[in-house]
């Protein structure tokens, strides 16, 4: 029942989305629609009401931004479908290479050691450069930030220790190419989920585990349905603010130079709040999952062992080597 109400929620929300499209509106305030699957609480969430408050102050009024969590409007991909169509302005998300499938080098394994370089990264030239192809896609992104940190496995068979220890397990991963194939090359058997399913996934087995930022794994109370924290380090990911670029062309030059600035700053805040509050779901964590910490030589034979990712994706050609390099480079500072 819980799940055909929230069926009927979502589809009478999408189609007055979809109205408002068709009909359009005889005010002169322009409004900003904005969805993500996180709950309220998230801090992708949190740092969304710091958008919203300062863009309407600013615009004094003029822009008005509804934002709806929870994924109330659909999971990931559908999300990024209705901004892609217009129904949506914006989203914030794992597809983003649909945006620019030069996002997924931002989510190689290993590409980066710690907050600094990836906070480096993101604000560098060789991102802003990333940001500005996504316009040939009608996407228009402000800024991106850092996917609530660094992802960690968990499961419910083992600790994690080395690749041979993730071998055979079923472990849940996003829709995103570099994910899965670098499950596959730990030796994992990777499973395409919507993680608002992962919980039921781990409780009824149909997944051995997951990997993802703390931050999500308390949120959406996967350590109540697992055994194993692995932290690693291993990868994190991009966070760009995906806006319909359609929609962003209709606004006065005045309110895109605001809108933009505002952004910078929500994704500024957002990447902040995740680096100070990382430790602290660590801790939580600790309190409810038997923990592993991986560093040093420890972690050789993963980096090993995701070689043929980097290549899979320079064959594919959605970037080089020289990109990789580069990207590493103004992680660094070089």
């Amino acid at each position: 029942m819980r799940l055909l109400m929230r069926s009927i929620q979502r589809c009478a929300l999408i189609g007055a989305l979809l109205l408002v499209v068709s009909c359009g509106s005889s005010s002169n305030q322009l409004v900003f629609k904005y969805g993500n699957e996180q709950p309220e609480a998230a801090l992708r969430s949190q740092s969304m009401l710091f958008f919203k408050e300062e863009l309407e102050k600013r615009s004094q009024g003029r822009i008005k931004v509804e934002l709806f969590f929870g994924g109330v409007l659909g999971n990931e991909r559908e999300l990024m479908d209705l901004v892609a169509t217009g129904a949506l302005q914006g989203t914030r998300g794992g597809f983003f290479a649909d945006a620019n499938a030069k996002f997924n080098l931002f989510t190689l394994p290993f590409l980066v050691d710690d907050w600094d370089q990836a906070i480096r990264l993101v604000g560098s030239d060789f991102m802003r450069g990333v940001n500005q192809g996504a316009r040939e896609h009608g996407f228009h992104i402000p800024a991106t930030g850092i996917s609530q940190g660094f992802r960690a496995h968990t499961n419910n068979k083992r600790p994690i220790k080395s690749p041979e220890d993730l071998k055979g397990l079923k472990m849940r991963v996003p829709s995103q190419e570099v994910y899965v194939e670098t499950a596959r090359a730990f030796g994992a058997n990777p499973q395409e989920i919507p993680y608002i399913e992962v919980y039921q996934a781990l409780q009824t087995g149909v997944v051995d585990g997951q990997d993802n930022a703390p931050s999500n794994i308390w949120d959406f109370k996967v350590h109540e349905v697992s055994t194993y924290l692995t932290l690693s380090n291993y990868a994190t990911g991009p966070d760009p603010f995906m806006v319909n670029l359609a929609w962003f062309e209709t606004l006065p030059k005045d309110l895109q130079e605001i809108f933009d600035t505002v952004a910078e700053e929500t994704m500024a805040l957002s990447d902040r709040l995740n680096r100070e509050q990382e430790s602290e779901f660590i801790k939580k964590l600790s309190e409810k999952l038997e923990v592993n910490t991986l560093s040093g030589a420890e972690l050789e034979p993963f980096r090993v062992a995701v070689g043929p990712v980097y290549a899979h994706f320079v064959e594919k050609g959605e970037f080089t080597l020289d990109d990789v390099a580069a990207a590493r480079s103004a992680a660094r500072g070089e």
